[in-house]
Formats: structure tokens, C-alpha cells, sequence
């Protein structure tokens, strides 16, 4: 391999490579052509010149030579090899050109040059999709509870909502996708016992095609209020056979191993799928449950990234009013600005303010305040532009804008009070914790609302059906 000079000035560091890039890319594409701009694992860019079928307009007849020294001068060690190829003289050039992966360039959507971003992890934030109804026309709700830093109340906050929600009547699954620190499982099971396999033992014997017989999921012991609902657990981590080592660690390290015909996200969807299969086929009803509460894991992390981006129609957002959890989330929602996908995930999004305080010296009023306005700030990488069209001098009537104010946005927090009883409850040893005075304060408004956007039509304002 050849290595490109260093450009004047330093050498090029990642991100500054993608925006000399892309400006190269328009520039090529403003003499009439598409562009494709393909970045490898190593974040090196070559440039795709879509000459299929038709030839090159004149000004680009010294295509290689006018371009190809310039893309390697500034871009230094993130040119590729070959930085400037035609379509004509490649081999795969169909299967690059018309990936569904490749997305307009978000920056400048109206102009022809596409990327193409190939990485080894992480992709699965950039594959937005909604779960499809079942066969019958039926939908199973799949809520994703997420928090990008730990330690914010997410896996109470899902064991309280899911009694909420089988209170209401309603055949609730809670999944733990949260496995390398697994844990509301036996929170939501309290006092009844888990099952032999979890989460963990599906993904690895599924692997190997030894899946038939696994015991994912137990319908706990909490009575729902009105008796019509039921309240099931698929824990990551099953209660083990006896005399047999359960060897958590070593099942981790091999859950992520590519397997044949299925990547990590087919693998994961199969997994809960398989949850909710059994929900129907152990319990009384023989109903597959309405409700699925996936507990994500924090940060990150491919697991996250199916769960938001595939795996549910509805993402609770949990954060803190600080600078860790802005800046977190800004990084989150700069990627699926810049891989095309704002428009996709906004809709499924909903910011919770949880651990929210209440005291003289931070009321929660001015607290929720400023939480609102830090979280609009950083959802408007996901809005549209709200400017008139400069023809017309009107608004577009489907731009996405939702303003400050909005209490039906993204970014428009559920609160969740601090209550300090929460703070080390052993909710396991402890009945009826649920319903004391100091949990119903915490999650008043929550649970109420978290209620209304999950049992609603995906990506719809419609209320429960």
C-alpha cells in the first residue's frame, strides 16, 4: 500500500476527512453526475463516479487526473488506495451503487452524492426500521427503555411501568437486553422463581442451531388489579440447572460472533421474538403479549443500537439534567443526522427527565425547565429546518419542527421525581413496593403518560385502541 503525503498544514483527522470529502464529492457531481462516497472500516474514502450509463459530461474528460491527486493530497491517510474509480471499470459497481445503505449526503439532500459507510460496529444505529404487525393484523407494542449513562432509575422505572401496564389489563413481556449487567429480571420477578434459560443461553444455542426446548420465560406472581392482565419476565440470565456451572462470562464472550446467515441484529429479534412465542404457548390465554418492554443496556452499544433502532416503536430516552447526558445524546443523534436517519428514529423518541429533584435549592419547575430546553437543543439535529421556501415564501406543511414548547415532542420530558425511600429499595424482599405513597409520587406523571405513547399506533397520536 502507498501511502498518501501529509497535507500542509497537519495531517487530516477522521472527521475533517469526511468533509473534505463529500465537498470534493459535490464538486465532481456539480458537472452533472452522481457521486458515491464510500468510507471503509478504517474511515478511508474513495469516490464512485456513476458512469453506467451514460459517458462523462466534458468538463470531467481528466477525471482522474484533475481529481485523483487532489483527493489524496487533502485527504492524507484517509484516501484509499485507489480515492477516485468510475463505475465502468468496476466489477461490483451495481452492488455499491444501489445499496439501500447508501444514504443522500443529509447536509445537502438536493445534490447527487450519496454515502456509503462501511464499519465494523455500530451499523445497526444507521438501519432504522418499525416492527411490522403480526400475520392476523395484530401489534405487539415494543417499548425500548434506554438510558446513555447507567445509574438513572431505567430498570425501576421499567419494573414499575410494567405493573402499571398489566394493571391496566394488558398481557406485558419484559425483556432484560441489558446483558452484560442483567438485573431487572429478578426485579420484576420478585418472589417467584426465574427460569432455567435467559436471554444469554438463546442467543448462544441458537448459534448452533440447539434452540428447541429452552424455558425463556415465567409469568410472575404479581395479580394485576381487574384480573384480566398478566405480568411475564424473559430474564439475560436464567436461574441455571443444578449441578451444572452456568458459565455467564463465557456464554457473553460468544453472543456477538458472527454466525451464518444471521448478523447480530436478526439474531437479537429472533431472541425476543422467541419470548413473546412462548408467552403464547405457556400461558392460559395462548395470547401473545400486547405489550413488550425491552430494558436496553446503557451506552453505546450494538445491543442498544437493534434495540432503538430495530427492535421497538417507541425508545424512553432516560437522562439527567448535566453535561454527560447532552453531550451523550448529541453524539447519539449526530449519527443518525449524518447517516440519513433523522427522519426515521425522531418519531420514535421520547426524552424522560428521571431522578428529577425538588428542593429550594433546584425547584423541580426550573429544573424540568432547563431540561427541556437542553434537550431541545439537542434534538434539533433530528428536526427540519423550519424556513419558508424561498419560491413561494410559504412553510412546508410536513416539516418537522416541533417547538420549545411542545409537550407532545421528543423532546418534552416525563418526569420521574427523586424520591430518596427509592434509593436502595430491595424491591425483591419488599411486597406491594409498588404501591407505597412514595413510588406512586415519584412516577405520577410517568406512568400515566409512558401508558398513552405505548399503547398508541406507532409513529400516530392516536391515544390506546
Amino acid at each position: 500500500m502507498t501511502l498518501a503525503p501529509e497535507p500542509a498544514g497537519g495531517p487530516v483527522r477522521f472527521a475533517q476527512a469526511r468533509v473534505r470529502a463529500l465537498d470534493l464529492a459535490h464538486e465532481v457531481a456539480a458537472a452533472g453526475v452522481d457521486v458515491l462516497a464510500v468510507r471503509d472500516v478504517l474511515g478511508r474514502f474513495t469516490l464512485i463516479i456513476d458512469d453506467r450509463t451514460q459517458p462523462l459530461p466534458p468538463a470531467l474528460e481528466s477525471l482522474e487526473d484533475d481529481y485523483g491527486p487532489r483527493l489524496a493530497r487533502e485527504l492524507g491517510r484517509y484516501a484509499a488506495d485507489r480515492p477516485l474509480m468510475r463505475a465502468s471499470g468496476l466489477f461490483s459497481a451495481d452492488g455499491l451503487l444501489d445499496s439501500e445503505r447508501a444514504v443522500r449526503d443529509p447536509e445537502r439532500p438536493a445534490g447527487r452524492v450519496r454515502i456509503l459507510d462501511n464499519t465494523v460496529v455500530g451499523e445497526d444505529w444507521a438501519q432504522v426500521s418499525t416492527p411490522a404487525p403480526e400475520a392476523d393484523g395484530s401489534r405487539t407494542h415494543r417499548t425500548a427503555l434506554y438510558g446513555f449513562k447507567g445509574g438513572v432509575g431505567r430498570s425501576t422505572a421499567t419494573a414499575v411501568l410494567a405493573r402499571h401496564l398489566a394493571d391496566q389489563g394488558h398481557i406485558v413481556l419484559v425483556v432484560d437486553l441489558d446483558l452484560e449487567s442483567p438485573g431487572v429480571g429478578p426485579l420484576v420477578a420478585a418472589g417467584t422463581e426465574l427460569p432455567p434459560h435467559g436471554i444469554i443461553d438463546q442467543l448462544v444455542e441458537s448459534a448452533v442451531g440447539n434452540a428447541d426446548g429452552l424455558e425463556l420465560v415465567v409469568r410472575t406472581g404479581y395479580e394485576p388489579r381487574g384480573g384480566r392482565g398478566e405480568l411475564w419476565v424473559a430474564p439475560a440470565r436464567g436461574r441455571g440447572t443444578l449441578g451444572v456451572p452456568y458459565a455467564y462470562v463465557d456464554k457473553l464472550n460468544r453472543v456477538y460472533a458472527d454466525v451464518p446467515g444471521a448478523d447480530f441484529a436478526d439474531r437479537l429479534e429472533r431472541a425476543v421474538r422467541a419470548c413473546e412465542d412462548a408467552v403464547a404457548r405457556d400461558g392460559d390465554s395462548g395470547r401473545r403479549p400486547d405489550v413488550v418492554l425491552l430494558d436496553s443496556r446503557a451506552g453505546i452499544h450494538d445491543i442498544a443500537a437493534v434495540t432503538i433502532s430495530r427492535l421497538c416503536d417507541l425508545a424512553l430516552l432516560f437522562g439527567t439534567d448535566n453535561a454527560q447526558t447532552w453531550e451523550g445524546y448529541g453524539d447519539l443523534f449526530e449519527a443518525w443526522l449524518l447517516s440519513g436517519q433523522a427522519p426515521a428514529i425522531r418519531e420514535k423518541l421520547r426524552m424522560v427527565a428521571s431522578m428529577v429533584p425538588d428542593s429550594p435549592l433546584r425547584p423541580r419547575d426550573a429544573y424540568l425547565e432547563s431540561f427541556r430546553e437542553h434537550a431541545w437543543e439537542s434534538f434539533s439535529l433530528l428536526y427540519d429546518d423550519d424556513v419558508p421556501d424561498p419560491e413561494t415564501n410559504e412553510l412546508d406543511p410536513d416539516t418537522f419542527s416541533p417547538f420549545l414548547e411542545d409537550e407532545a415532542a421528543p423532546h418534552h420530558p416525563i418526569p420521574i421525581l427523586f424520591e430518596p425511600g427509592l434509593v436502595g429499595l430491595d424491591a425483591v424482599s419488599v411486597p406491594g413496593w409498588q404501591d407505597r405513597a412514595f413510588v406512586q409520587a415519584a412516577y405520577r406523571d410517568f406512568l400515566p403518560t409512558a401508558t398513552l405513547l405505548i399503547t398508541a399506533d406507532p409513529q400516530s397520536s392516536e391515544g390506546p385502541r
